[in-house]
């Protein structure tokens, strides 16, 4: 087994760890262990919500929940001899949920995990003008299988991942992000969800920084709930086990973090907090191309996927177009082809019995692909969403046979 180089006492908050990590991005927070190329190693990571999503029947904690003290990240790790300029190469070797005996069963990651619908008002999802309140479905895992008592009729293989995964930003780059998310802020200063999310001290986790530079720093630190340039909260599902993924280097060390560990997720992480989200264990492993941003013009970080999927052959495949529900034609706009490609395959659910809360979270949760069919043909973009079809225990195919509406309980929702 790698060293450890970011263990984590799971009966507590990331608060009260004894070495924290951290919630913001910020090029001052101290690094926490320092491992040179070649070396490989692990983190213990938290479930992204610190502990606040339980295994329940309601989804009150998913309501309430304080996104102020989200995403908590492991790390940040500095790696010998990187410099800005530099491409950080690092090697997903293996992960997954808590190991037998390191969690309390009550937590995330200790056999089970969830899946979230976040109310409108705190953060939404990507339907949440069809879906705006809180919803949730606990997820069992028996092996890389997972089983949901909220989403009765599917068992699928997960394709687990790191959803957070990045490099310290330069304090150049950090403004920059400030700059630009408070100017489209201020394009629509009012609506809900806000069009983005500025620096905000509360609940700040920093590290193991100075408390005489805490309060500078929490005033300037980005929140981690977007995917920048660095990387971040990209949300790939197949950033999973043997995959190799380059990153831009901004400051010295590079300070790797990471967490907001999936067993399970679909293209887009719909719902918002849409994957099955867990806490667990990562192995990774660095080295670096010195010099490597500008020998490959590189402004985001690339990736080569790893070769471990599940094998899902068959599929049903619904399309959307860039039009919108009330008829509007938006001229090729692929997120509300999207849009339109998920709602579509949440109406063909709802005939076989599940809700539309129910559907929206498989997609979330269940290996969907997502892909852009064609984004040339004017005025409208065509995308799709793919549900494998071998997770269902029963035939979803359209046919002239009667239709078999069946009882698929429901979904767990708040209960006031």
């Amino acid at each position: 087994m790698p060293q450890n180089v970011f263990p984590i006492d799971q009966t507590k908050s990331m608060f009260e760890q004894e070495t924290p990590g951290h919630n913001r991005w910020h090029p001052e927070i101290p690094e926490i262990a320092t491992v040179r190329p070649g070396d490989d190693f692990r983190m213990d990571c938290r479930e992204w919500t610190d502990g606040q999503i339980k295994n329940s029947d309601d989804a009150n904690d998913v309501r309430d929940v304080d996104l102020m003290r989200c995403h908590v990240l492991s790390g940040p790790v500095y790696v010998e001899g990187a410099e800005p300029g530099d491409v950080l190469v690092v090697d997903i070797l293996d992960l997954g949920p808590h190991l037998p005996g390191t969690a309390p069963d009550e937590l995330a990651g200790a056999s089970w995990g969830y899946t979230g619908i976040f109310d409108k008002t705190n953060g939404g999802g990507f339907l949440t003008d069809h879906y705006p309140d809180a919803h949730k479905a606990i997820w069992d895992f028996k092996g890389i299988f997972a089983t949901s008592r909220h989403v009765p009729g599917v068992r699928f293989a997960g394709l687990s991942h790191p959803g957070l995964i990045g490099c310290a930003p330069s304090a150049d780059l950090l403004a920059e992000w400030n700059r630009r998310e408070r100017a489209l802020i201020q394009t629509d200063p009012d609506r809900v969800p806000a069009l983005a999310l500025p620096p905000n001290p509360e609940n700040a986790l920093l590290g193991t920084l100075p408390q005489s530079e805490f309060d500078r720093v929490a005033a300037e630190a980005c929140r981690t709930v977007p995917p920048r340039e660095h990387g971040g909260n990209v949300d790939i599902k197949n950033l999973s086990r043997g995959t190799r993924i380059y990153f831009p280097v901004y400051v010295e060390g590079a300070k790797l973090s990471l967490g907001d560990l999936h067993f399970s997720q679909g293209d887009g992480e719909i719902t918002f907090c849409g994957a099955i989200e867990m806490g667990g264990f990562i192995d990774l492993g660095v080295d670096l191309i010195k010099g490597g941003v500008a020998k490959y013009a590189m402004t985001n970080p690339i990736f080569k996927p790893g070769p471990v999927e599940p094998r899902y052959s068959e599929f049903l495949m619904f399309e959307g177009i860039s039009v919108e529900e009330d008829g509007t034609n938006r001229y090729m706009d692929a997120t509300v082809a999207y849009r339109r490609a998920c709602l579509n395959a949440i109406e063909y659910l709802k005939t076989l019995g599940y809700t539309g809360e129910q559907a929206y979270l498989l997609l979330g949760a269940a290996p969907v692909e997502g892909r852009i069919g064609g984004i040339v043909d004017i005025p409208n973009c065509c995308a799709t969403v793919g549900i494998p079809t071998e997770i269902f225990d029963f035939d979803v195919y359209p046919s002239d046979a009667d239709l078999v509406t069946r009882d698929l309980g429901r979904q767990a929702s708040t209960t006031g």
